[in-house]
C-alpha cells in the first residue's frame, strides 16, 4: 500500500511516470497498437502521395513526412521490446 501511495505521488509531482508500471494494461496495449496503426498508416499515405506529385518541394515534404513516423513507429517498437533490441546491437 505503501509503495502505491509514493508511485501515485511521484507520478502527481513530476507530472509523468519516472518508470513504466510493471504490467501494461489491456486499455495500454490497445492504444499502444493504434498508435503503431497511426504511424504505419500515415508513413503509406505520405509514400503514396509523394509518388503521386510532381511539384519537388512537396515530393520532399511528403518524404519527410514519412521519415518522421517511421522514426516514431520504430521508437514505438524499440521501448516494446528492449531485450530484442540490446540482442540485436550485440551481433552487429
Amino acid at each position: 500500500m505503501e509503495q502505491q501511495n509514493s508511485f501515485n505521488s511521484q507520478q502527481q509531482s513530476t507530472g509523468f511516470m519516472k518508470q513504466p508500471p510493471e504490467m501494461v494494461s489491456v486499455k495500454d496495449s490497445l492504444y499502444l497498437t493504434d498508435m503503431l496503426a497511426w504511424n504505419l498508416n500515415a508513413v503509406k499515405k505520405a509514400h503514396f502521395f509523394a509518388t503521386q506529385c510532381k511539384d519537388p518541394q512537396i515530393i520532399d515534404a511528403l518524404n519527410r513526412c514519412g521519415l518522421m513516423h517511421q522514426r516514431h513507429y520504430d521508437t514505438i517498437l524499440k521501448h516494446l521490446n528492449p531485450d530484442q533490441n540490446q540482442s540485436q546491437q550485440q551481433y552487429q
